[in-house]
């Protein structure tokens, strides 16, 4: 087992603290420092909690794990405290240490952190103030060592793991070997050395001492009074012999095993000054006297500090400790389901005596583990609930740092703390100024978990039934602590949101109960804003608003797609703008006219794909046909269109008895589908008539007389919005709604499309605007009057001239007028926020005399008669087509 060789006292201090250490995957070796007769070591890192710091004892190249018994028997001891911090205390007699004369030692221990690498750490310390006896009281064996008076070495037989000297010094003799031991308390009985190792106990010699250290638990230690503390004690006498001599040193120790009483405030602790087993007379005279904590002195004005005290009396030594003090801890505990705590603390007595002047002096040192009786601490709730927030709003505590809340139980299940703030309870941990820690809670009225009751007429009871689960660690026991709140509240009438489709829009309207308008509505993803409540036609009273949304919106979401249809649904959610609760949940899915394949005779199909909801990774620009290299026309972030001819992209062709059908696909192509976005697939076809009979009446009859009747076909009129008075570039359809300035004008142009006839012109007898895309809404602000500028406004319309270019090739087919802003005004105040413009276009025949409508002369003349304009336009044959613009948003 090594050199049973010993000094003063060796101190490990290894600190595991904090759960955050785990960052450091190979610990720094720890700070060593030898404080008199101490040797200390302070770790430097910190191991998580739950991990095991594993200890072993360096023997040369052999190590052994500090178990237990090896511990008690060798002088160490292990600790861990409530957080899972590991210390480790050697101790004067540890088996392994080197000794140089008594007077320099030296130490080495290896750790094994769990999840690190092991690392060893060794220091080297000089202590020479031994006493003639030493006595050390540890918190799991006693030990003492007596001085021996031969000072040489040479004599020493080591072959059998101790060494010994003769009395005499004399060189040339046989050497001293440990025989026998002979315990003269409790069991009194007489063990070879090996006998006493295999029993536990601790036996070794050096140059100038003999010690001899025993567990607590051996049947050769007796219990005795002194002075009215209970103590330990264990009397022995040890034989060392040689050939023709036999040495005895007799050895005693006491340790005490009570002598603690406890208040709410102060923990006090009697030593005995006379301890009789120890000493020879009843007249010990103290030479120095320390208090410390876990075997650290403490200097004076320390003790002043922190209110302790060490006070002498004629019988007892009495030390004062303040429950609370810093240098201990409070530990949480369970006993029956309730929660107690504990305070832990371990302080120390030091004591130099010396009996008579023909004695030596004895050095009394007690290291001496205190832990107050578990004091009772039920927890409490703390109710700050406000009923007109209707939110509980509770505080439960408090307890020390080494509790946890796992789990909320009320009267629909239990939840852990996570999804309890999943389902919007916002649980919260905090800290107290005193160390202790509490736990909130907030659960709005309106959750399923509050309870409602009428108590009175137009008064509701919410009551909450809850139950917290904690748990103490590191040992994870379990206790709860139940609670009832109520809030009565006169009634109130909670908003609620109401709507309907037709082949275009959702239309909702939200009622805002009894509280008026005081939450925040969410329109898919969007907050709404005054910006987003220009979008969607927003309209307000005092009980309720309304939007409508178009189903292609950005706030609808598109859930499925049909060859003719299209499912969209729009989310509303009202929502507590004070803690962000839902109100209300609200959804409307409905299904829309949309024409997603169409086929024309010229042999040519488009086809239309959408992102729904289900896909919403999918990148609809890597869409493709059969034939990959066949791309999007056009695609942005929901839609993809497709427009090929039937003999191309891989479409493929099939006959049944009347159709002739041409199909193909829309997908990702060949790549490999790894997601679901990857599974996208629409099929696509067209279907044309083949083999149809008609059957018609023949007959002859004589050719007429050629007539040329003057006729009408189908007009197709668009208005576009310029980004300039230049007509080159146009808003397109994704542009809108077009958002401008005030003091920016407008350009408009008319067109005639698809029309090839010179002799067909295009005017504009009206033209209107409205803050509603209805053309009959009001209010109305009249721009163009039977075909010129409105009289009514200070900013008249001005009509730009048109000249032929590469896409006017005629100019009779196009008309372009400017706007100015300020034309929108209402009781004097420029109007803000959507407008649409609206037309009657005449369509006629210009080569018409009898027609003024086509004379490109403005009809509406200060000296023409009422009369007069509505016969001119009563006259010829002309055809009317209404035309609007998109939604412009003036700010």
């Amino acid at each position: 087992m090594g050199h049973f060789l010993g000094f003063r006292m060796l101190w490990f201090l290894l600190i595991a603290l904090g759960i955050e250490a785990q960052k450091h995957s190979i610990p720094r070796g720890p700070n060593v420092e030898c404080l008199g007769g101490l040797l200390r070591l302070s770790s430097n890192e910190s191991w998580s909690w739950g991990h095991q710091l594993e200890i072993d004892a360096v023997d040369g190249a052999t190590f052994l794990p500090i178990t237990m018994e090896l511990a008690s028997q060798c002088g160490f001891r292990k600790k861990i405290d409530h957080w899972g911090n590991t210390k480790l205390f050697a101790s004067v007699l540890n088996c392994f240490v080197d000794s140089t004369d008594d007077e320099s030692f030296a130490l080495t221990v290896r750790l094994r952190p769990s999840g690190s690498p092991a690392f060893e750490v060794s220091k080297t310390c000089q202590y020479s103030a031994w006493a003639s006896r030493e006595i050390i009281c540890n918190e799991n064996y006693m030990e003492v060592s007596v001085r021996r008076r031969v000072p040489t070495l040479e004599d020493f037989d080591l072959t059998e793991h101790e060494g010994v000297d003769d009395d005499d010094g004399d060189q040339a003799s046989s050497p001293l070997k440990l025989w026998k031991v002979q315990f003269l308390t409790g069991a009194s009985r007489t063990m070879t050395l090996e006998e006493a190792h295999n029993a536990g106990f601790g036996l070794s010699v050096s140059r100038t001492r003999a010690v001899l250290r025993s567990p607590f638990d051996k049947p050769e230690i007796v219990m005795m009074n002194v002075s009215g503390i209970p103590m330990q004690v264990i009397k022995a006498s040890t034989y060392l012999k040689r050939k023709w001599m036999v040495k005895l040193l007799d050895s005693a120790a006491a340790c005490p095993s009570g002598g603690v009483t406890f208040t709410e405030e102060m923990i006090t602790w009697q030593l005995p000054i006379r301890i009789s087993p120890l000493l020879s007379s009843n007249s010990p005279t103290i030479f120095e006297l320390h208090m410390g904590i876990e075997g650290k002195r403490l200097d004076a004005s320390i003790m002043a500090a922190r209110n302790y005290k060490l006070t002498k009396t004629n019988s007892h030594l009495i030390v004062e400790i303040p429950v609370g003090s810093v240098d201990g801890y409070y530990k949480s505990h369970v006993f029956d389901y309730q929660y107690y705590i504990t305070y832990n603390i371990e302080p120390m007595l030091e004591v130099l005596w010396r009996e008579e002047a023909m004695y030596d002096d004895t050095r009394y040192k007690v290291l001496f583990p205190i832990i107050t009786p578990p004091m009772a601490r039920p927890p409490f709730i703390q109710d700050y609930t406000v009923g007109e927030n209707r939110v509980f709003d509770l505080f439960v505590g408090s307890f020390l740092a080494d509790v946890d809340l796992v789990n909320i139980s009320f009267t629909s299940g239990v939840m852990s703390v996570a999804e309890a703030n999943a389902q919007g309870f916002n649980v919260q941990e905090h800290m107290l100024p005193n160390g202790f820690k509490g736990y909130s809670l907030q659960v709005p009225f309106s959750d399923p978990v509050v309870h409602q009751e009428n108590s009175a007429v137009d008064v509701t009871d919410n009551i909450l039934l809850v139950t917290f689960g904690f748990v103490t660690l590191p040992e994870n026991a379990p206790f709860s602590h139940p609670g009832m709140l109520k809030a009565s509240l006169q009634d109130i009438v909670l908003p609620n949101v109401v709507g309907t489709c037709d082949q275009k829009y959702f239309y909702i309207t939200v009622a805002y109960g009894s509280q008026g308008h005081n939450f925040d509505t969410v329109v898919g993803q969007r907050k709404l804003s005054p910006d987003i409540a220009e979008e969607h036609r927003y309209t307000q009273n005092d009980t309720h608003f309304s939007i409508t949304v178009h189903f292609l919106a950005q706030d609808a979401a598109f859930e499925m797609v049909w060859a003719s249809t299209l499912r969209s649904r729009l989310n509303v959610v009202l929502r507590n703008s004070v803690n962000d609760w839902n109100l209300k949940d609200f959804s409307l899915s409905c299904s829309f006219p949309m024409t997603m394949t169409e086929c024309f005779s010229n042999g040519t199909m488009t086809a239309l794909a959408v992102k729904v909801e289900s896909v919403p990774d999918l990148d609809m620009s890597q869409l493709t046909l059969k034939d990959s290299r066949c791309k999007p026309a056009y695609s942005d972030h929901i839609f993809a269109l497709f427009s090929f001819g039937v003999s191309t992209c891989g479409t493929t062709r099939k006959f049944t008895n009347h159709h002739m059908i041409y199909e193909n696909e829309v997908s990702l192509g060949s790549r490999k589908a790894i997601t679901a976005a990857d599974q996208y697939l629409i099929m696509v076809s067209c279907y044309y008539g083949i083999n149809d009979t008609y059957t018609l009446p023949f007959g002859t009859m004589p050719n007429p007389e050629p007539v040329v009747d003057a006729g009408m076909g189908v007009f197709i009129v668009r208005m576009q919005l310029a980004l300039d008075s230049s007509y080159s570039f146009f808003y397109l359809e994704e542009h809108y709604p077009v958002v401008k300035y005030l003091r920016e004008p407008l350009y408009f142009e008319v067109q005639l499309m698809q029309n090839t006839d010179p002799q067909v012109e295009l005017s504009l007898e009206n033209c209107w605007a409205t803050s509603a895309e209805e053309r009959t809404s009001v209010p109305k602000w009249d721009i163009i009057v039977d075909g010129c500028e409105s009289l009514a406004d200070s900013y008249h319309t001005i009509f730009h001239p048109v000249s032929a270019d590469a896409r006017v090739h005629f100019r009779s087919h196009f008309k372009r007028f400017e706007v100015q802003m300020f034309t929108f005004t209402s009781e004097g105040v420029a109007l803000k926020g959507p407008v649409f413009v609206h037309c009657d276009v005449i369509i006629c025949e210009a080569t018409s005399p009898a027609d003024g409508l086509c004379s490109r002369a403005c009809i509406n003349k200060p000296t023409m008669s009422t009369a007069s304009k509505k016969a001119r336009r009563s006259t010829g044959n002309v055809h009317m087509e209404p035309v609007s613009s998109g939604k412009i948003v003036l700010i």
